[in-house]
């Protein structure tokens, strides 16, 4: 590791330990990933990317030292909710859908089976224009 790295993880970690002792410098002294960027002054996407290892640690203490959730994680397990009552009814949709097709295919099935004996085919409805086959 370079100096420039060792002195980000210095400042990364100071501003770990402002933020849980509620006394931030440069940030609104929240407890999220962009604060913990602004109060360490690094760019929020070294955090993410560089220090992810520090990020993760910054949320493990916000758990274990204040017994709250944080609000990423509070926003992602809303999403994650929403995203399973969706997928839910798509899938229960799509269950009734095909329960309707089988229903078709079977009355189709029966019908034809019904009108389609003797080898003739079925008579069409009055309102059932039949299409001329053309050769190609």
């Amino acid at each position: 590791m370079n100096e420039q790295h060792q002195d980000e993880r210095a400042r990364i970690c100071d501003a770990i330990d402002r933020l849980l002792a509620s006394k931030p410098t440069r940030s609104d002294g929240s407890l999220t990933v962009v604060a913990l960027a602004i109060e360490a002054d690094v760019h929020r996407m070294a955090l993410q990317k560089r220090h992810a290892d520090l990020k993760e640690a910054f949320y493990a203490r916000v758990r274990a030292e204040t017994h709250q959730t944080p609000e990423v994680e509070r926003r992602l397990r809303k999403d994650v909710a929403q995203l399973k009552a969706s997928l839910k009814a798509a899938r229960d949709s799509e269950a009734e859908a095909w329960s309707r097709a089988e229903q078709l295919v079977l009355a189709a099935a029966v019908l034809a089976r019904r009108h389609g004996s003797g080898g003739q085919p079925a008579p069409l409805p009055n309102n059932v224009i039949p299409m001329p086959v053309r050769d190609c």
